[in-house]
């Protein structure tokens, strides 16, 4: 087997890796946009590398910096099956029409023939089971706890090596999600490395955390801006919050129906919001639990989705005018694009504001910026000045920690013969390196 990288070797967004195998075929697996940083070192989106050979596309997960250059992909010729989860191959057009809304591309040719045609080279899988698949190999999807139809794919080769790829590995922390399960062997194991050199607050500190900076919001009617992306993090917030509320409403003895404003303000969020109601089946043991109790556990009395760009400059409106807490949850994640930006310019000046990040904030990116705290960032090439709060919840972060990583790999029942990390930082993949070295791995 061979690896060749395609983007997310060097630096963290962009994943698209491709396996080379001896009987000549190859596979690719993802095929993400680049963002921040990496944007700025591959500014053009377009395939340029050979696609012959190429027998499948493995889609790991409907995340923009995995799947964002699909379009791209097929317009450059592909057009070879895509292996899938089921929820993914249900979520991928709804991605891809977002990439037009938040700025990640401006081709809604593109992007229209694709959703045209995508249906007919999705194949969706069933998870636990291996798959024969073109060129040769079978593969086995496992859940990889990230997001909804995450998957980790094990790919047997016809000469009997085995290789994984991690995609992204999900936290314990994921209610709404099952938890990541490690394969039995790996010749060569592909491994995330986004939060090799760090570990999350638990379930308890970032449940307190949140809460505690609602209650703040209730206290000094302020607007809280929390950026997430429009599929996985949305819902996980919005399961918690439902959770907080009750607890603080029984505790207060009061309704908050009229205390507190809860804005979703992004129409694909809440598209996605209701496929995961449909998709309850691939939901985790803890939100099986809660099913059981609450049929609505993403819907609560002060929630409020906006619509279309109209409402939406209302609500802006109406928040500045009226001096009413309120949290707002809006996309894009790390603040690139979307319906947040517009939040964030209206805002970050106030002093009564917050901005809650829970998800990684690539380097190059106004996220980053105002997660490091900074005087000010620039938005639509415009200075604005930054006198919210900020805070981190790292606890909600999608990505597994290092102690998470560590754990996948030590979970397989004989070592991984060798391990390639990929979609990290410099100092990330460093440190889960020496962590991994020491422990005898062979990694580079």
């Amino acid at each position: 087997m061979r690896l060749i990288h395609h983007g997310a070797h060097r630096g963290v967004t962009g994943s698209c890796h491709q396996l080379k195998m001896q009987n000549g075929n190859s596979y690719l697996v993802d095929c993400g946009m680049f963002q921040g940083d990496d944007a700025k070192e591959h500014p053009n989106p377009e395939i340029k590398f050979p696609l012959k050979g190429i027998a499948a596309l493995l889609l790991t997960h409907v995340h923009i910096d995995h799947c964002g250059r699909i379009p791209y992909l097929l317009s450059a010729g592909f057009d070879k099956s895509i292996y899938c989860s089921h929820p993914t191959a249900k979520l991928l057009p709804l991605v891809m029409e977002d990439a037009i809304r938040i700025g990640f591309t401006r081709n809604r040719r593109m992007i229209e023939r694709f959703l045209k045609t995508v249906g007919k080279q999705l194949r969706p899988l069933d998870y636990h089971r291996w798959h024969a698949i073109e060129g040769g190999a079978r593969i086995r999807l496992r859940p990889a706890g990230h997001v909804l139809g995450s998957t980790v794919f094990e790919v047997e080769t016809p000469d009997g090596a085995t290789a994984v790829f991690s995609g992204d590995i999900g936290s314990q922390n994921a209610p709404l999600l099952n938890a990541v399960t490690s394969p039995p062997k790996a010749d060569l194991l592909v491994l995330e490395s986004t939060y090799g050199d760090r570990l999350h607050d638990n379930a308890e500190n970032r449940q307190q955390q949140l809460e505690d900076i609602l209650r703040h919001t209730l206290k000094d009617k302020g607007v809280t801006i929390i950026p997430a992306f429009s599929l996985g993090r949305t819902q996980a917030l919005l399961f918690e919050m439902n959770n907080i509320f009750e607890r603080i409403e029984q505790q207060s003895g009061h309704s908050l129906m009229k205390a507190v404003d809860v804005i979703v303000d992004s129409p694909l969020a809440s598209r996605f919001t209701e496929i995961y109601k449909d998709l309850q089946a691939y939901w985790g043991e803890e939100a099986q639990a809660v099913l059981r109790t609450d049929d609505q556990p993403l819907v609560f009395n002060n929630l409020t989705t906006v619509g279309d760009h109209s409402e939406h400059m209302d609500t802006l409106g109406y928040l500045a005018e009226h001096r009413l807490p309120a949290v707002v949850i809006a996309g894009s994640g790390m603040c690139t694009g979307g319906r947040v930006v517009n939040y964030l310019k209206r805002f970050l000046s106030d002093p009564t504001a917050d901005v809650v990040f829970v998800g990684y904030q690539a380097h190059g990116t106004p996220g980053r910026t105002i997660q490091q705290q900074r005087d000010w960032v620039r938005l639509d090439g415009r200075k604005f000045d930054i006198q919210a709060k900020v805070h981190q919840l790292s606890g909600y972060s999608a990505h597994g920690d290092q102690a998470d990583l560590i754990r996948f790999v030590e979970g397989f029942q004989s070592r991984p013969q060798h391990i390639r990390l990929v979609h990290g930082e410099y100092h990330a993949k460093k440190v889960l390196n020496e962590e991994l070295s020491r422990r005898g791995y062979d990694v580079d």
